[in-house]
């Protein structure tokens, strides 16, 4: 979503800056839900164990 979103402002505006500003917080988020997965899977193992 936040691609699509960066890639209509660099469009409409041209500023390339935006659109790389854009694409670290999707980066960002990405890294989020990744830690986020892990950490969840380490509360289930460890409630197994």
């Amino acid at each position: 979503m936040i691609k699509k979103i960066a890639w209509e402002t660099f469009k409409n505006t041209g500023d390339i800056n935006a659109f790389m500003e854009l694409k670290q917080i999707e980066d960002i988020e990405k890294g989020m839900e990744i830690k986020a997965a892990k950490l969840s899977e380490e509360k289930e193992w460890k409630k197994e164990n």
